[in-house]
């Protein structure tokens, strides 16, 4: 078990290196100088030569590349905002919270709707609870983020006037974010799990624990649900993280100053610091999520402990 995790873990090292190469290499080579950019209109050229030094633009791409990755992975320090004046990795810590509220509340409605309304389908299939399930399901998964939010807040902010549209306050400024962030995960929970409960629905030990005369839900919950697990924790898994790295677009629409937000407008305004710093965030919070779901496989799949296992 123990060579299963510390192979995963390598592999999130590797991820997270690759990322930082991948996202300063992009950025180094895209086409224009930032010290132009953020210099005042009336700048010299040795006034951009002076900021450019001092943003530390005017080094070799190595030099650099080696810099940002020794500060971001051993001091935790991504560079600081060129528009903010802050460090990056303070600001982000200061949005994170917002980010995580709406990233775990969708995800406690992702488990709770999406799991029950597959197991729903799947003990249902070929009626009409089935077929109904389903459509909701394809309407929520084909929707976009967008569009469901712009919709909720016509509806409830400006003809209803129940909730509030933007900005962040009391709980009430989070529900129509968090629910919008969870149709989609419900919807592709949903189907996840009534393909794994169809799967095992007429296994032999399903079928042995019904002669025995168990009650259906007790079959469900103790011999079927357990089997189908495994599609369920990867959903889950790619479903929480999809929330968070996702986040921009819910947090735009909402004007919720997240991370999402956060770098979204570095994307726009070229603040490289910010735009490299949010996106190895999101890297590395994926690589840990899904380390966190591989774990999970190890201690629910026999198979996996039976590979990596030194007895024979």
């Amino acid at each position: 078990m123990a060579k299963y995790i510390l192979k995963r873990c390598l592999w999130v090292v590797i991820t997270m290196l690759a990322t930082a190469f991948i996202i300063f290499t992009i950025l180094y080579f895209t086409p224009g100088d930032p010290a132009r950019i953020f210099s005042s209109g009336t700048a010299s050229e040795a006034d951009v030569t002076v900021l450019r030094h001092a943003m530390g633009l005017d080094r070799p791409y190595l030099v650099q590349l080696g810099d940002f990755i020794y500060r971001a992975f051993f001091k935790l320090d991504f560079g600081t905002s060129y528009i903010y004046k802050v460090p990056v990795f303070d600001e982000m810590l200061n949005r994170l919270p917002r980010t995580m509220i709406i990233g775990v509340f969708a995800m406690i409605l992702n488990l709770a709707f999406g799991v029950s309304l597959g197991i729903f389908a799947g003990t249902h299939e070929g009626k009409w609870q089935d077929s109904a399930t389903m459509a909701i399901a394809m309407v929520f998964v084909s929707a976009p983020d967008f569009w469901v939010a712009l919709m909720m807040i016509v509806l409830f902010a400006a003809k209803l006037g129940w909730l509030p549209a933007y900005g962040i306050g009391g709980p009430e400024f989070y529900i129509m974010p968090i629910i919008c962030a969870s149709l989609g995960g419900i919807a592709v929970n949903a189907r996840q799990t009534r393909s794994s409960i169809l799967e095992v629905f007429r296994e032999d030990y399903v079928t042995t624990a019904r002669s025995k005369g168990q009650r259906e839900d007790v079959v469900i919950r103790k011999h079927m649900l357990p089997n189908a697990l495994m599609p369920i924790i990867t959903g889950v898994g790619i479903g929480f993280s999809r929330i968070v790295a996702g986040s921009a677009i819910i947090e735009n629409v909402f004007s919720i100053p997240g991370v999402g937000l956060y770098m979204l407008t570095a994307v726009n305004s070229r603040d490289y610091p910010v735009v490299r710093g949010t996106v190895l965030f999101f890297a590395v919070y994926t690589a840990v999520i899904m380390l966190l779901v591989d774990i999970v496989y190890s201690l629910v799949d026999p198979r996996i402990k039976a590979q990596y296992s030194n007895r024979r």
